[in-house]
């Protein structure tokens, strides 16, 4: 038996349990894994509130990123062998000491990289490398607009964008976390809290706006997101902190200038085994580079899951967190 937080019905952080659980040995094409790190991401409140639903339904544990050590594999599993360093971006359930996996999630973490940082950049991280490198090929002549740029996924971004040459600007909502995005990459910060943020897109850009917005914050940011775009600009919609976006009017984005939009989401992009060695791969050359840091901000021990919530929910938190058994 080992530990586990485990959600018997979705609501607030509180209804997180800290539980023993029995979890068996793997069947063929699985992986048992010891986990020695686990990241904290905005997703899993999603899943613990109910606005997703858990595939498993309840109970089930949150959590979609984790590394740890291999305990053993089931039948036909080549490519894992016990005592592997691996890391993973999904499915749910990491939110335990241990776990059964699919081998097919895993990815072996190189020399160099230590499990704190693999556990909290696998989903950040390739949530980055498919929204700047996929759903849009940023470049030297691209200027963008990251939400939430003091965030997990916007401190990651902010450091790649400027490294592909782009103009970055992003917002936040403290001037502590305008300096920390100022020092991961971005050129331009906006105070959502004291300032009119598509105005100033609007003056930095002088008038021509965005060629792209990435917007995690959803309700909150909505339409204000369109107004910043250039005429056929891409609206990337990948989450939704403040709330769902519950009004969309698909007519807005011929009013605005003939806008795309899309709402993209990690594992459509990593649904095959080549696609997630290709993603992790670009990810794991950055960091190994120098070229984006990944800085644990927060550490909880995972029996504080609870606090953990709170303080993601709170916007308490900056950048990375991990969660450790």
């Amino acid at each position: 038996m080992v530990q586990a937080v485990r959600v018997h019905e979705t609501g607030g952080p509180d209804v997180m349990r800290w539980e023993h659980v029995d979890v068996g040995e793997p069947g063929p094409g699985e992986a048992r894994i010891r986990h020695t790190a686990i990241g904290l991401n905005f997703i899993d409140t999603y899943f613990r509130s109910g606005l997703y639903p858990a595939p498993s339904g309840t109970p089930f544990s949150p959590g979609n990123e984790g590394a740890g050590i291999v305990q053993s594999v089931g039948e036909g599993v080549t490519h894992l062998s016990p005592g592997d360093r691996v890391a993973y971006a999904g499915p749910i359930g990491s939110y335990a000491q241990e776990r059964i996996i699919s081998a097919d999630s895993l990815v072996l973490v190189p020399e160099g990289i230590d499990d704190k940082t693999a556990a909290g950049m696998m989903l950040k991280g390739m949530t980055a490398q498919y929204l700047l490198r996929q759903t849009f090929q940023v470049g030297p002549e691209t200027t963008l607009l990251f939400h939430a740029a003091a965030g997990g996924v916007g401190l990651i971004a902010g450091q790649w964008a400027a490294h592909l040459g782009a103009t970055v600007i992003g917002t936040a909502g403290s001037q502590e976390k305008i300096e920390l995005a100022k020092a991961h990459g971005y050129q331009h910060m906006i105070n959502y809290r004291t300032e009119d943020f598509v105005e100033r897109v609007k003056e930095i850009t002088g008038g021509k706006g965005c060629d792209v917005v990435y917007d995690s914050v959803g309700q909150d940011t909505y339409p204000g997101s369109l107004d910043c775009l250039k005429p056929r600009g891409l609206w990337a919609s990948f989450g939704q902190s403040s709330g769902p976006i519950t009004d969309f009017n698909l007519a807005l984005l011929a009013q605005k200038g003939s806008l795309f939009a899309t709402r993209p989401t990690l594992f459509t992009y990593i649904a095959t085994r080549a696609a997630l060695e290709k993603t992790a791969a670009e990810l794991f050359d950055v960091v190994q580079k120098g070229i984006v840091k990944i800085e644990v901000n927060q550490e909880y021990r995972l029996a504080d899951a609870v606090q953990a919530h709170q303080d993601l929910e709170g916007r308490k938190t900056t950048g990375t967190t991990v969660l450790i058994p």
